[in-house]
């Protein structure tokens, strides 16, 4: 992160300079994002810090979670950037721009998008090989800054070759519909991690491995499959059952071979699994009154609707 915050700096310095000399919207609407991404990148750098805390009593479950804060920072931050870029192109669109010294603005806001481009490319990759939405977030952040800047270095290249100075504001307005859409994007998976949504295709390899281990006969039966990912970790919940007279010791010895193939299944991933044992009768089993949970995938671990190479019955040995 000390790379990132290095660069923004260094890029918002640049066009500052190229808003300047120019007086461009265009490119003082490219400058006020990356004010935001200042402000964002230092956001992220604590949340890396913070979210690499360890567990403790009062977070039993680690920081991981301050990573969402992060994104839907950096997205209501970008959000803003767009509004107030809106308002100086539409500003610019009444009273008339008043441009200058377009080369140089030009030349200046091309060295930036380069350097943004290999910013975002770096920490984008970075973040998607250590499963760090913090860094993937900063460098969509980035590549999305870059892109600002592409639009901008064409729209008043346009004007300085063509002398129609109206394309300045419309620039700038378009650049700002783009910084929206980004914005939405970051919103959109900080609400979903924050609100801990299921991905399908990771309850499909769960159950898959719960199928396999019914199908050789370790387990009996299987329910109360859940799941959820916090950064790089994905903790596992899931009720497994056993015959009725099986001692705890073999239900147990079971489970962690069930356990480590759901590790197995997911080997870019920090797994934590908790399995519930139970007795195939676990129904008649449970106490008078006993209310079991809301079963989060309902009845489709019965009737073979998840795709996982099996049909009819799932989730019980029959």
């Amino acid at each position: 992160m000390a790379v990132s915050v290095a660069g923004a700096l260094l890029v918002l310095a640049g066009k500052v300079v190229a808003y300047a000399l120019t007086g461009s919207a265009a490119i003082l609407s490219d400058a006020g994002e990356s004010v935001t991404h200042v402000l964002a990148t230092g956001f992220a750098a604590f949340s890396l810090w913070y979210a690499a805390e360890p567990p403790d009593p009062g977070h039993p479950y680690g920081h991981g979670k301050i990573a969402y804060l992060a994104a839907g920072a950096q997205g209501a931050m970008i959000l803003l950037a767009a509004g107030g870029i809106l308002y100086a192109a539409g500003r610019s669109f009444i009273e008339g721009p008043a441009l200058r010294e377009l080369g140089t603005g030009l030349f200046i806001t091309a060295g930036v998008a380069a350097l943004n481009g290999a910013l975002g490319y770096y920490l984008v990759r970075v973040g998607r090989r250590t499963g760090s939405l913090v860094l993937v977030a900063n460098g969509e952040d980035v590549r999305t800054d870059m892109w600002t800047s592409a639009g901008v270095l064409t729209g008043v290249g346009l004007v300085w070759f063509t002398g129609e100075a109206w394309l300045d504001p419309l620039v700038a307005t378009v650049v700002a519909l783009n910084i929206l859409w980004t914005a939405y994007g970051l919103l959109r998976r900080a609400v979903a991690g924050l609100m801990e949504k299921a991905h399908p295709g990771t309850t499909e390899r769960i159950v898959e491995v719960l199928d396999e281990a019914l199908d050789d006969g370790r387990i009996d039966g299987f329910h109360q499959v859940r799941h959820r990912r916090v950064e790089n970790t994905l903790w596992i919940d899931c009720h497994l059952l056993f015959p009725d007279a099986m001692p705890v010791a073999e239900a147990h010895r079971r489970t962690t071979h069930v356990e480590e193939a759901l590790e197995a299944r997911f080997p870019d991933r920090d797994v934590n699994i908790t399995a519930h044992l139970e007795p195939a009768a676990h129904e008649r089993a449970h106490p008078e009154g006993h209310r079991e949970p809301t079963d989060p995938l309902g009845d489709q671990w019965r009737t073979g609707t998840w795709k996982s190479g099996r049909a009819g019955e799932r989730g019980r040995r029959t």
